[in-house]
């Protein structure tokens, strides 16, 4: 990354790191698409057991990796105030944590996997998918962690090209094992929907492994000689990490859980609103991957910045993230609303399956249109270390105030599933509204804190 003096370079710089990071994300996210998409073109059953699976692992998956993702602005901080030596020890630690993380995830996930999809009461054949799903993930839970450390680190240095390249690689690698592993062919075993959780548990070693040897012999990274000494754990180091990445963590679980608890209380109704439900739910996590690049790219330059003291800098590029996310959302809410048909012929061949899914659209429409406001805010308080009360105000507006709301809509009205929608709907925009006024206030705080030191050099 450079020091940018004009607009005109600020929107240069900013489409550099967003447009990798975006393709980077679309592909990720491709990958739970036709984990999904392929699982119900075998079978109804298949896609409503890979939708339970992917509704308790991806909160799983997102929360810890926000926890982990928080290197990414203190690595920024680092090479904006020109501390590059640090930022091996830094990375390293960041891995050490990710092992720590992987495994309790999978001593937990030991003892109580069974027990809560009992607790579900689901037909026995989407139970049986959902478990068998899950184990098979299993396997890669200790790559993907480590992977997002060091795409972290990657992304922070500015290399955001890697990561997409990286990314591009692991989608063909999925949909292809997909294809093997869920229809059988070429001999390979017919598994149904389990297939794509063996197929994403062998990318995730995949693309730790490719991410390991460019860190390792490519430039930029071979000059801040990662990997080129052994460090120890560092439990001072840890409390650093965990200060900015616990609050991320849970703010992107909170997010994310509150449309996996969704998912679960919908489990009283039918095996086909489930699968319409998730199958809108997949789709409207795609087109998230517009506001959370922004946000990502955001945290980067915003911590660039503020590292190396350019306030103004840090508010402009601010300013222009969350006004682009804000125009794209309009996009592609039209999209959602004049291809609502063609993109639910996408998850399904059953036309009552495809009718109920674009009923779902409609309501995805207006909830897209928050999140392009309150994820890039997001990206803009991470970039300035200021954590703490954005997990506030997720909890609050996706706990206190949206789930409540679709519970209570989805039980004692005429709404049914709809209402749960509503429900997400009002918490999104809440959340919004609260963390533009945060924002608001932290800017102001730092302008005044570098005023004041200014005053006294």
């Amino acid at each position: 990354m450079i020091q940018t003096t004009s607009l005109k370079q600020k929107v240069i710089q900013l489409m550099h790191i967003l447009f990798p990071i975006l393709v980077s994300q679309i592909a990720l996210s491709a990958i739970t698409f036709f984990d999904t998409n392929m699982s119900g073109k075998f079978g109804t059953a298949d896609l409503a057991g890979v939708a339970i699976g992917t509704s308790l692992w991806i909160p799983i998956q997102t929360g810890l990796s926000g926890i982990l993702i928080g290197i990414t602005p203190i690595v920024s901080h680092l090479m904006g105030s020109r501390k590059e030596k640090e930022v091996a020890f830094q990375v390293m630690q960041g891995l050490w944590l990710s092992l720590i993380v992987s495994i309790l995830v999978l001593l937990i996930g030991f003892i109580a996997l069974s027990p809560i999809l009992d607790f579900m009461n689901l037909e026995f054949a989407v139970r049986d998918i959902a478990f068998r799903f899950l184990c098979a993930i299993s396997f890669g839970v200790i790559p993907l962690f480590g992977y997002t450390v060091l795409r972290s680190c990657i992304d922070a240095l500015g290399q955001t090209r890697v990561s997409m390249f990286i990314t591009l690689i692991a989608l063909p690698v999925n949909v292809g094992l997909n294809y093997l592993l869920i229809y059988g062919h070429f001999g390979f075993p017919r598994m149904g929907g389990v297939g794509a959780g063996v197929a994403s548990a062998i990318t995730y070693w995949v693309i730790f492994a490719i991410a390991l040897l460019f860190i390792y012999r490519s430039e930029p990274f071979v000059g801040l000689q990662l990997f080129r000494k052994f460090y120890s754990i560092s439990l001072r180091s840890f409390k650093d990490l965990l200060k900015i990445g616990v609050p991320i963590g849970f703010s992107i679980f909170f997010e994310t859980a509150v449309f996996s608890a969704v998912t679960l209380l919908m489990s009283r109704f039918d095996t086909m609103t489930i699968a319409a439900h998730q199958a809108a739910i997949n789709f409207a996590s795609t087109l998230y991957m517009i506001p959370l690049s922004i946000c990502m790219s955001l945290t980067i330059l915003v911590g660039y910045e503020t590292g190396s003291g350019r306030l103004k800098d840090a508010r402009q590029y601010g300013i222009m993230g969350i006004g682009l996310a804000a125009v794209l959302s309009l996009a592609t809410a039209l999209v959602l609303f004049f291809a609502g048909d063609h993109v639910a012929g996408l998850y399904s061949d059953d036309p009552n399956v495809v009718a109920l899914i674009q009923h779902f659209l409609i309501y995805a429409i207006f909830f897209q249109i928050s999140d392009a406001i309150a994820t890039p805010t997001q990206g803009v308080l991470r970039g300035y270390k200021d954590v703490v009360p954005a997990f506030v105000i997720c909890f609050a507006a996706y706990w206190v105030v949206g789930l409540p709301t679709g519970y209570l809509l989805a039980t004692y009205t005429d709404l049914e599933a709809y209402g749960y929608w509503i429900g997400l709907i009002t918490g999104l925009a809440i959340g919004a509204i609260l963390l533009m006024s945060r924002l608001v206030k932290v800017q102001r705080r730092y302008a005044v804190n570098y005023a004041e030191g200014q005053s006294q050099t």
